[in-house]
């Protein structure tokens, strides 16, 4: 597994000014990783009224290679995609100190699946199912530090 290589993560915490949005709040800045291209625009498109997104990726090395460039606020990772997997590409990033706090989306709804994801240093996890009422209120959660897990998971 090739993951990135050292980074000065501390000179990439410097919040731009333009990032403030008109209540004063920090505009929050995210990646999102799925191997489905359709995914990724509409999401993309959900998120966009509310958050920056610095980057599309298709697979996991696509992520390593956008931090560097484009430093997120959350990465939002597919479990499986080519290259590097979301786990994959969690736990480099993880190993090479790198602040972005990570929700995984995935359609798998075992908990051992979500067990793996936290394992690597996730926050949250939600299912593709309740993408649309769990995304949203999953990254304002991440952002905070705390853990998300879409609802439906944790009654199941």
């Amino acid at each position: 597994m090739a993951c990135v290589n050292a980074v000065e993560w501390d000179a990439r915490e410097a919040e731009p000014k333009d990032r403030r949005s008109a209540r004063g709040r920090t505009i929050p800045r995210i990646l999102l990783a799925d191997d489905q291209k359709e995914f990724r625009q509409t999401v993309a498109s959900m998120l966009e009224d509310e958050f920056e997104i610095v980057g599309l990726a298709e697979n996991g090395k696509q992520v390593l290679d956008l931090v560097i460039d484009r430093p997120p606020d959350v990465l939002i990772l597919d479990i499986f995609m080519p290259v590097l997997n979301g786990i994959e590409t969690a736990a480099c990033l993880k190993a090479s100190g790198c602040p972005a706090k990570v929700l995984f989306v995935s359609v798998h709804e075992d908990p051992d699946f979500v067990d793996s994801a936290m394992s690597v240093g996730a926050l949250g996890y939600v299912s593709k199912a309740h993408l649309a009422t769990d995304l949203i209120p999953g990254i304002h959660t991440v952002m905070e530090n705390h853990i998300y897990i879409s609802p439906s998971l944790l009654s199941a």
